[in-house]
Protein backbone atom coordinates (compact mmCIF):
# COMPACT_ATOMS: atom_id res chain seq x y z
CA UNK A 1 0.00 0.00 0.00
CA UNK A 2 1.29 3.46 -1.07
CA UNK A 3 0.81 4.37 2.91
CA UNK A 4 2.83 1.43 3.55
CA UNK A 5 5.78 2.47 1.85
CA UNK A 6 5.97 6.26 2.93
CA UNK A 7 5.93 5.18 6.70
CA UNK A 8 8.56 2.33 5.62
CA UNK A 9 11.08 5.12 3.81
CA UNK A 10 10.16 8.12 5.99
CA UNK A 11 11.48 6.12 8.99
CA UNK A 12 14.13 4.25 7.27
CA UNK A 13 15.03 8.34 6.55
CA UNK A 14 14.08 9.63 10.38
CA UNK A 15 16.58 7.29 11.92
CA UNK A 16 19.71 8.02 9.13
CA UNK A 17 18.99 11.80 9.87
CA UNK A 18 18.98 11.16 13.51
CA UNK A 19 22.21 9.05 13.59
CA UNK A 20 24.01 11.71 11.68
CA UNK A 21 22.67 14.54 14.25
CA UNK A 22 24.43 12.45 17.11
CA UNK A 23 23.81 14.06 20.80
CA UNK A 24 25.33 16.97 22.39
CA UNK A 25 25.97 16.23 26.17
CA UNK A 26 25.47 18.63 28.72
CA UNK A 27 27.16 18.11 32.19
CA UNK A 28 25.49 19.85 35.06
CA UNK A 29 27.01 20.39 38.44
CA UNK A 30 26.39 22.21 41.59
CA UNK A 31 24.90 21.63 45.08
CA UNK A 32 21.52 20.57 45.86
CA UNK A 33 18.56 22.67 45.20
CA UNK A 34 20.48 25.58 42.85
CA UNK A 35 17.91 24.83 40.07
CA UNK A 36 19.30 22.40 37.67
CA UNK A 37 16.48 20.78 36.46
CA UNK A 38 14.34 23.16 36.07
CA UNK A 39 17.26 25.04 33.78
CA UNK A 40 17.66 22.36 31.51
CA UNK A 41 13.76 22.21 31.41
CA UNK A 42 13.55 25.55 30.34
CA UNK A 43 15.80 25.85 27.80
CA UNK A 44 15.86 22.13 26.31
CA UNK A 45 12.45 21.85 27.02
CA UNK A 46 13.49 17.44 28.28
CA UNK A 47 11.40 16.74 31.59
CA UNK A 48 14.40 14.81 32.66
CA UNK A 49 14.13 14.77 36.00
CA UNK A 50 10.66 13.73 36.00
CA UNK A 51 11.22 10.70 33.79
CA UNK A 52 14.06 9.44 35.97
CA UNK A 53 17.89 10.69 35.93
CA UNK A 54 18.94 7.94 33.31
CA UNK A 55 21.50 5.34 33.63
CA UNK A 56 24.80 5.23 35.42
CA UNK A 57 27.30 5.62 33.12
CA UNK A 58 29.19 2.84 34.27
CA UNK A 59 29.15 0.57 36.94
CA UNK A 60 28.86 1.90 40.49
CA UNK A 61 28.77 4.94 39.25
CA UNK A 62 27.60 8.05 40.53
CA UNK A 63 27.72 10.04 37.59
CA UNK A 64 23.99 9.31 35.55
CA UNK A 65 22.92 9.84 31.57
CA UNK A 66 19.82 10.56 30.76
CA UNK A 67 19.26 10.73 26.82
CA UNK A 68 16.11 12.45 25.44
CA UNK A 69 16.28 12.93 21.94
CA UNK A 70 19.84 14.53 20.59
CA UNK A 71 20.51 15.93 24.21
CA UNK A 72 22.12 13.72 26.96
CA UNK A 73 22.64 15.49 30.55
CA UNK A 74 25.16 13.71 32.90
CA UNK A 75 24.18 14.76 36.21
CA UNK A 76 24.99 13.66 39.79
CA UNK A 77 23.40 10.87 42.61
CA UNK A 78 24.58 10.69 45.74
CA UNK A 79 27.26 12.91 45.71
CA UNK A 80 27.35 16.32 46.93
CA UNK A 81 29.75 19.39 44.94
CA UNK A 82 31.95 20.53 47.54
CA UNK A 83 31.41 17.35 49.91
CA UNK A 84 32.29 15.21 47.78
CA UNK A 85 34.82 16.65 44.92
CA UNK A 86 37.63 13.93 45.17
CA UNK A 87 35.40 10.82 44.74
CA UNK A 88 33.17 12.90 42.14
CA UNK A 89 36.26 14.10 40.27
CA UNK A 90 38.23 10.69 40.08
CA UNK A 91 34.99 9.50 38.12
CA UNK A 92 34.70 11.52 35.72
CA UNK A 93 38.50 11.21 35.28
CA UNK A 94 37.41 7.82 34.61
CA UNK A 95 34.31 8.69 32.10
CA UNK A 96 36.69 11.08 30.15
CA UNK A 97 38.84 8.94 29.45
CA UNK A 98 37.26 6.24 28.02
CA UNK A 99 33.92 7.99 26.27
CA UNK A 100 37.54 9.77 24.52
CA UNK A 101 37.64 6.61 22.67
CA UNK A 102 34.30 6.71 21.74
CA UNK A 103 32.24 8.23 18.93
CA UNK A 104 32.11 12.52 19.52
CA UNK A 105 28.36 11.51 20.41
CA UNK A 106 29.68 9.46 24.22
CA UNK A 107 31.56 12.36 24.94
CA UNK A 108 30.81 15.33 27.39
CA UNK A 109 30.83 18.86 25.55
CA UNK A 110 30.39 21.36 27.75
CA UNK A 111 29.40 21.68 31.81
CA UNK A 112 27.69 23.81 33.35
CA UNK A 113 28.37 24.62 36.75
CA UNK A 114 25.60 26.36 38.55
CA UNK A 115 25.28 28.07 42.11
CA UNK A 116 22.26 29.87 43.48
CA UNK A 117 22.57 33.39 43.19
CA UNK A 118 21.27 34.71 46.11
CA UNK A 119 23.40 32.26 48.29
CA UNK A 120 26.33 35.15 48.67
CA UNK A 121 29.10 32.77 48.78
CA UNK A 122 31.24 31.15 46.42
CA UNK A 123 33.31 28.03 48.08
CA UNK A 124 37.09 27.53 47.00
CA UNK A 125 36.00 23.95 46.71
CA UNK A 126 33.84 25.07 44.09
CA UNK A 127 36.39 27.18 42.28
CA UNK A 128 38.99 23.92 42.43
CA UNK A 129 36.36 21.85 41.27
CA UNK A 130 35.82 23.79 38.15
CA UNK A 131 39.65 24.28 37.91
CA UNK A 132 39.97 19.95 37.60
CA UNK A 133 37.07 20.20 34.86
CA UNK A 134 39.30 22.46 32.74
CA UNK A 135 41.77 20.42 33.49
CA UNK A 136 39.63 17.45 31.91
CA UNK A 137 39.48 19.38 28.88
CA UNK A 138 35.52 20.44 29.29
CA UNK A 139 34.43 23.75 28.89
CA UNK A 140 32.95 25.51 31.94
CA UNK A 141 30.06 27.81 32.19
CA UNK A 142 29.23 29.23 35.24
CA UNK A 143 25.16 29.90 35.99
CA UNK A 144 23.88 32.04 38.83
CA UNK A 145 20.26 30.30 38.63
CA UNK A 146 17.50 31.98 40.71
CA UNK A 147 18.53 35.71 40.30
CA UNK A 148 16.18 38.15 40.37
CA UNK A 149 15.80 40.72 38.25
CA UNK A 150 13.32 43.91 38.62
CA UNK A 151 12.92 46.73 35.96
CA UNK A 152 16.16 45.53 34.39
CA UNK A 153 18.18 45.46 37.58
CA UNK A 154 19.76 42.64 39.23
CA UNK A 155 19.22 41.90 42.69
CA UNK A 156 22.62 43.65 44.46
CA UNK A 157 23.41 40.52 46.28
CA UNK A 158 23.52 38.66 43.24
CA UNK A 159 25.73 41.46 40.96
CA UNK A 160 27.90 41.18 43.90
CA UNK A 161 28.55 37.19 43.84
CA UNK A 162 28.95 37.74 40.31
CA UNK A 163 31.60 40.29 40.71
CA UNK A 164 33.74 38.22 43.55
CA UNK A 165 33.51 34.96 41.19
CA UNK A 166 34.76 37.03 38.22
CA UNK A 167 38.02 38.36 40.12
CA UNK A 168 38.97 34.92 40.72
CA UNK A 169 40.05 34.74 37.01
CA UNK A 170 38.72 30.67 37.28
CA UNK A 171 38.88 28.34 33.34
CA UNK A 172 34.89 29.79 32.75
CA UNK A 173 33.62 30.68 29.45
CA UNK A 174 33.18 34.89 29.46
CA UNK A 175 35.50 35.00 32.12
CA UNK A 176 32.54 35.66 33.81
CA UNK A 177 29.17 34.05 35.53
CA UNK A 178 25.60 34.34 33.72
CA UNK A 179 22.70 35.44 35.79
CA UNK A 180 19.52 33.64 34.45
CA UNK A 181 15.92 32.96 36.38
CA UNK A 182 14.68 29.86 34.85
CA UNK A 183 11.02 30.51 34.97
CA UNK A 184 8.66 33.38 35.79
CA UNK A 185 7.90 33.82 39.63
CA UNK A 186 4.32 34.60 39.22
CA UNK A 187 4.68 35.28 43.35
CA UNK A 188 7.25 38.26 42.90
CA UNK A 189 6.74 38.88 39.67
CA UNK A 190 10.01 38.28 38.74
CA UNK A 191 10.72 37.63 35.08
CA UNK A 192 12.69 34.74 33.23
CA UNK A 193 15.51 35.98 31.84
CA UNK A 194 19.27 35.24 30.84
CA UNK A 195 18.66 31.90 28.99
CA UNK A 196 19.73 33.14 24.99
CA UNK A 197 22.74 34.43 27.46
CA UNK A 198 23.51 31.16 28.41
CA UNK A 199 22.74 29.42 25.27
CA UNK A 200 25.13 31.54 23.39
CA UNK A 201 27.88 30.82 25.84
CA UNK A 202 27.04 27.02 25.36
CA UNK A 203 27.30 27.03 21.47
CA UNK A 204 30.14 29.26 21.47
CA UNK A 205 31.80 25.84 22.86
CA UNK A 206 30.17 23.48 21.89
CA UNK A 207 32.08 20.95 18.82
CA UNK A 208 30.94 22.09 15.48
CA UNK A 209 30.52 18.32 14.81
CA UNK A 210 27.40 18.75 18.04
CA UNK A 211 25.97 22.09 17.02
CA UNK A 212 23.62 20.71 14.58
CA UNK A 213 22.02 18.37 17.79
CA UNK A 214 22.22 21.61 20.19
CA UNK A 215 20.56 23.28 18.07
CA UNK A 216 17.46 20.39 17.59
CA UNK A 217 17.77 19.82 21.32
CA UNK A 218 17.25 23.28 22.40
CA UNK A 219 14.03 25.13 22.60
CA UNK A 220 14.26 28.96 22.97
CA UNK A 221 16.25 29.88 19.53
CA UNK A 222 14.28 29.66 16.89
CA UNK A 223 16.29 31.64 14.55
CA UNK A 224 18.95 28.79 14.83
CA UNK A 225 16.45 26.43 14.21
CA UNK A 226 15.55 27.98 11.45
CA UNK A 227 18.73 28.86 9.98
CA UNK A 228 19.61 25.20 10.98
CA UNK A 229 16.74 24.27 8.35
CA UNK A 230 17.63 26.25 5.67
CA UNK A 231 20.90 24.73 5.32
CA UNK A 232 19.82 21.27 4.79
CA UNK A 233 17.57 23.17 2.55
CA UNK A 234 20.67 24.19 0.33
CA UNK A 235 21.99 20.70 0.59
CA UNK A 236 19.16 18.80 -0.13
CA UNK A 237 18.45 21.09 -3.11
CA UNK A 238 22.11 21.00 -4.43
CA UNK A 239 21.79 17.03 -4.42
CA UNK A 240 19.15 17.49 -6.42
CA UNK A 241 20.43 19.19 -8.49
CA UNK A 242 23.59 16.94 -9.01
CA UNK A 243 20.98 13.86 -9.46
CA UNK A 244 19.53 15.76 -12.51
CA UNK A 245 23.16 16.64 -13.94
CA UNK A 246 21.84 14.33 -16.66
CA UNK A 247 18.55 15.54 -17.29
CA UNK A 248 15.92 12.91 -16.53
CA UNK A 249 12.95 11.13 -17.84
CA UNK A 250 10.21 12.69 -15.84
CA UNK A 251 8.82 9.07 -14.86
CA UNK A 252 11.66 8.21 -13.02
CA UNK A 253 11.51 11.33 -11.17
CA UNK A 254 11.55 9.53 -8.25
CA UNK A 255 14.68 8.85 -7.62
CA UNK A 256 14.93 12.49 -6.03
CA UNK A 257 12.14 11.40 -3.61
CA UNK A 258 14.93 9.84 -1.13
CA UNK A 259 16.36 13.03 -1.27
CA UNK A 260 13.48 15.04 -0.19
CA UNK A 261 12.72 12.56 2.62
CA UNK A 262 15.87 12.73 4.35
CA UNK A 263 15.66 16.78 4.27
CA UNK A 264 12.00 16.13 5.94
CA UNK A 265 13.19 14.21 8.43
CA UNK A 266 15.98 16.64 9.20
CA UNK A 267 13.71 19.42 9.50
CA UNK A 268 11.39 17.76 11.53
CA UNK A 269 13.84 16.81 14.17
CA UNK A 270 15.25 20.12 14.30
CA UNK A 271 12.17 21.53 15.19
CA UNK A 272 11.45 18.29 18.05
CA UNK A 273 8.93 16.50 15.89
CA UNK A 274 8.90 13.17 16.88
CA UNK A 275 8.52 10.34 14.04
CA UNK A 276 4.90 9.37 14.86
CA UNK A 277 3.38 13.26 14.15
CA UNK A 278 6.52 13.98 11.75
CA UNK A 279 4.93 11.23 9.04
CA UNK A 280 1.57 12.23 10.21
CA UNK A 281 2.34 16.39 8.96
CA UNK A 282 4.07 14.79 6.07
CA UNK A 283 1.36 12.81 4.73
CA UNK A 284 -1.01 15.52 5.43
CA UNK A 285 0.97 18.19 3.46
CA UNK A 286 2.03 15.47 0.36
CA UNK A 287 -1.01 13.40 0.31
CA UNK A 288 1.35 10.57 -0.23
CA UNK A 289 -0.32 8.19 1.52
CA UNK A 290 -4.02 8.73 -0.31
CA UNK A 291 -2.31 8.51 -3.69
CA UNK A 292 0.63 6.05 -4.60
CA UNK A 293 3.74 7.97 -2.88
CA UNK A 294 6.11 8.26 -5.49
CA UNK A 295 3.43 9.93 -7.91
CA UNK A 296 2.68 12.33 -5.38
CA UNK A 297 5.62 13.81 -5.29
CA UNK A 298 5.56 13.74 -9.22
CA UNK A 299 2.78 15.21 -8.90
CA UNK A 300 4.13 18.39 -7.00
CA UNK A 301 6.53 18.44 -9.42
CA UNK A 302 4.26 19.13 -12.57
CA UNK A 303 3.65 22.60 -10.39
CA UNK A 304 7.23 23.72 -11.18
CA UNK A 305 7.14 26.17 -14.03
CA UNK A 306 8.74 24.99 -17.41
CA UNK A 307 8.21 21.21 -16.57
CA UNK A 308 4.11 21.76 -16.66
CA UNK A 309 2.27 18.55 -17.14
CA UNK A 310 4.42 16.50 -20.26
CA UNK A 311 4.85 13.45 -19.00
CA UNK A 312 7.10 12.61 -21.27
CA UNK A 313 9.45 15.64 -20.68
CA UNK A 314 13.01 15.12 -18.87
CA UNK A 315 14.24 16.50 -15.79
CA UNK A 316 17.22 18.90 -15.18
CA UNK A 317 19.56 20.09 -12.65
CA UNK A 318 17.50 23.22 -12.74
CA UNK A 319 13.92 21.84 -12.20
CA UNK A 320 14.87 19.69 -9.21
CA UNK A 321 16.94 22.29 -8.02
CA UNK A 322 13.70 24.30 -7.68
CA UNK A 323 11.49 21.88 -6.51
CA UNK A 324 13.24 20.36 -4.03
CA UNK A 325 13.86 23.88 -2.51
CA UNK A 326 10.51 24.40 -2.88
CA UNK A 327 9.10 21.63 -0.80
CA UNK A 328 12.03 22.45 1.79
CA UNK A 329 10.73 25.51 2.43
CA UNK A 330 7.08 24.80 2.41
CA UNK A 331 7.80 21.57 4.70
CA UNK A 332 10.17 23.77 7.19
CA UNK A 333 6.83 26.58 7.47
CA UNK A 334 4.86 23.65 8.64
CA UNK A 335 7.37 22.18 11.44
CA UNK A 336 7.58 25.66 12.31
CA UNK A 337 3.83 26.20 12.84
CA UNK A 338 3.41 22.85 14.49
CA UNK A 339 6.12 23.85 17.18
CA UNK A 340 5.31 26.73 17.75
CA UNK A 341 1.13 25.20 18.54
CA UNK A 342 0.43 27.58 15.59
CA UNK A 343 -1.87 25.36 13.75
CA UNK A 344 -5.80 24.77 14.40
CA UNK A 345 -6.84 21.24 15.22
CA UNK A 346 -10.19 19.39 15.34
CA UNK A 347 -10.95 17.25 18.53
CA UNK A 348 -7.11 17.66 19.62
CA UNK A 349 -6.01 16.21 16.39
CA UNK A 350 -3.97 18.55 14.28
CA UNK A 351 -6.27 19.46 11.14
CA UNK A 352 -5.15 17.38 7.82
CA UNK A 353 -6.67 20.39 5.75
CA UNK A 354 -5.06 23.14 7.32
CA UNK A 355 -1.62 21.22 7.16
CA UNK A 356 -1.71 20.76 3.59
CA UNK A 357 -3.09 24.45 3.07
CA UNK A 358 0.08 25.64 4.50
CA UNK A 359 2.99 23.75 2.76
CA UNK A 360 0.90 24.45 -0.55
CA UNK A 361 0.64 27.95 0.18
CA UNK A 362 4.43 28.23 0.84
CA UNK A 363 5.55 25.46 -1.85
CA UNK A 364 3.77 27.21 -4.76
CA UNK A 365 5.08 30.96 -3.53
CA UNK A 366 8.94 29.66 -3.01
CA UNK A 367 8.05 28.53 -7.45
CA UNK A 368 7.31 32.00 -8.27
CA UNK A 369 10.49 32.82 -6.48
CA UNK A 370 13.10 31.09 -8.03
CA UNK A 371 13.46 30.55 -12.00
CA UNK A 372 14.25 26.46 -12.63
CA UNK A 373 17.54 27.66 -13.84
CA UNK A 374 18.57 29.63 -10.50
CA UNK A 375 21.03 27.91 -8.17
CA UNK A 376 19.58 27.21 -4.80
CA UNK A 377 19.32 30.58 -2.46
CA UNK A 378 21.79 30.44 0.70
Amino acid sequence: MAGDWFNDSFRSEYAKQQESMGRFNLAIFGKTGVGKSTLVNAIFGEEIARTGIGEPVTQDSHLYLGRAGNLGVIDTKGLEVGLDNKKLLGELNDMVKKSRKQDLSEQIHVAWYCVRGMDRRFEQSEAEFIRRLDELGIPVVLVLTQVPLREGRYHPDAIQLAQQIAAMELPIVGGRPYLTQAMHDAFSGHPAHGLQDLLDATFRVAPDAVKGALVAAQQIDHKRKAQEAQKHIVIAAGASAAAAASPIPFSDAAMLVPIQLGMMARIAQIYKIKFEKAAFLAIASTTAATQAGRATFTGLLKLVPGVGTAAGGAIGAGVASTYTFAIGQAWAAVCKRVAAGKVPQVNGVLDNKAVHDIFMEEFRKRLKMRQPDEPPAR
